[in-house]
């Protein structure tokens, strides 16, 4: 929070992040997603729609709840919502009373778009030196600036969907926009580590995050394999190109995950399902070997796992210390997360009906729940009057 200012009325009384204000232009994920998480711990976020549509999420569904996308609603608690059109004059003018009394700006239009209205980084901190300007593009702010910054394009040209399905098969997306999460996720670490700076030194700084090279580096070992021995690696489906057995095999009742990820573990594994001499066999004694016979492996495997339920293999083979369990969908995901104390839902009546609790537990500053997703423009009046600025005509 800058010195010469005291908390706002948007600001929770704790939190990590209490005092610290968000101008948030960020739309569809990446950017709200991050700045959800910001003002979860503690951060005023102050999200600028268009009048008349607001954030393109507030129309992608169904499903709905209570009349409203559940997608929008997901990513959107804990803020305030003002109604701005940055093509007029004096809305225009808002924006920047918004941005000039920020710590934290973010952004994720079409590069080149925020100087056109007058509100580009070097404009901005003329006036407030100590912003943290963030802004988040598909492709980068160069070349790239081009090409338009949806998830499924960049899932696409940055290689997840090659490694992603069945060999030989299309190419296929994750089951949900998880490179707009990731770039969030890293925008957010970006600026949490500008607010240390600009602690120490009182200068603000641009950020830019982009989701292909937010990807690039989520590919981890993938990008590892490429970079470091020149292997282009294509897709195996529920296999692991460095791991056996760590795949999917057929229970008696439904599939069942193995995770073995030692030597140690796959001798138990052996143990348990009544192969004890496989784990001395010289084709799966070792990792590497396993890997390299992981054909012959999984035949073994097959037989005596397909003899019991996935529910009794997990609970016999977790108890040994071998880690496995059943494919669930979401609802069976949410109730195994209650089930071991994990409180992965916000309680309806802090935040609205539907929220996926913070993921991050902290002792000293937990999370804050003191707002439901705001309506469009639900606070404009309240925000011109903490501005100084004339309510706006009927």
């Amino acid at each position: 929070m800058r010195a010469d200012r005291p908390e706002t009325p948007g600001t929770p009384s704790r939190g990590a992040l209490s005092g610290i204000v968000v101008a948030d232009f960020g739309r569809v994920l990446a950017g709200p997603y991050m700045t959800m998480l910001l003002a979860d711990l503690g951060a005023d976020v102050i999200k600028i729609e268009r009048p008349g549509s607001g954030d393109d999420t507030r129309a992608w569904g169904p499903p709905f709840a209570g009349g409203e996308a559940t997608y929008f609603l997901g990513v959107n608690r804990n803020k305030r919502s003002i109604a701005l059109d940055l093509t007029d004059p004096v809305d225009r003018e808002t924006a920047r009373a918004v941005v000039d009394r920020a710590d934290v700006l973010v952004e994720n239009f079409r590069p080149g778009t925020m100087e056109k209205l007058g509100l580009g980084h070097e404009e901005v901190r003329a006036s407030n030196p100590g912003l943290v300007y963030c802004s988040v593009t598909g492709f980068g702010s160069a070349e790239g600036a081009r090409l338009p910054g949806y998830d499924l394009l960049v899932q696409a040209m940055g290689g997840l969907m090659s490694v992603t399905g069945e060999p030989g098969g299309q190419g296929t997306k994750a089951g949900v926009a998880l490179v707009d999460v990731i770039t969030g996720l890293h925008a957010g670490l970006g600026i949490l580590a500008a607010l240390r700076h600009r602690e120490r030194t009182g200068e603000g700084q641009r950020i830019e995050v982009s989701l292909l090279t937010s990807l690039l580096s989520a590919l981890t070992n993938q990008s590892a394999a490429y970079l470091g021995a020149g292997v282009v690696p294509r897709a195996m489906g529920n296999l692991h190109p460095s791991i056996a057995p760590y795949e999917v095999f057929e229970a008696k009742d439904r599939p069942l995950v193995l995770a073995v990820g030692n030597d140690r573990q796959f001798r138990t594994l052996c143990e348990r399902i009544g192969l004890p001499g496989l784990a001395d066999d010289p084709r799966f004694a070792a990792n590497t070997a396993r890997v390299a016979h992981r054909e012959e492996l999984a035949e073994a495997l097959a037989g005596p796992l397909a003899g019991r339920t996935a529910e009794s293999w997990f609970e016999e083979l977790t108890a040994a210390g071998v880690p496995c369990g059943p494919i669930n969908d979401l609802a069976a995901a949410f109730e195994l997360a209650g089930r071991l104390g994990l409180d992965p839902r916000v309680p309806a009546d802090l935040a609205g009906p539907g929220q996926v609790a913070h993921p991050i537990a902290l002792d000293a500053t937990p999370p804050v729940y003191h707002r439901p997703p705001p309506r469009l423009g639900e606070h404009t009046e309240a925000l011109l009057d903490e501005l100084g600025l004339p309510p706006r005509t009927p």
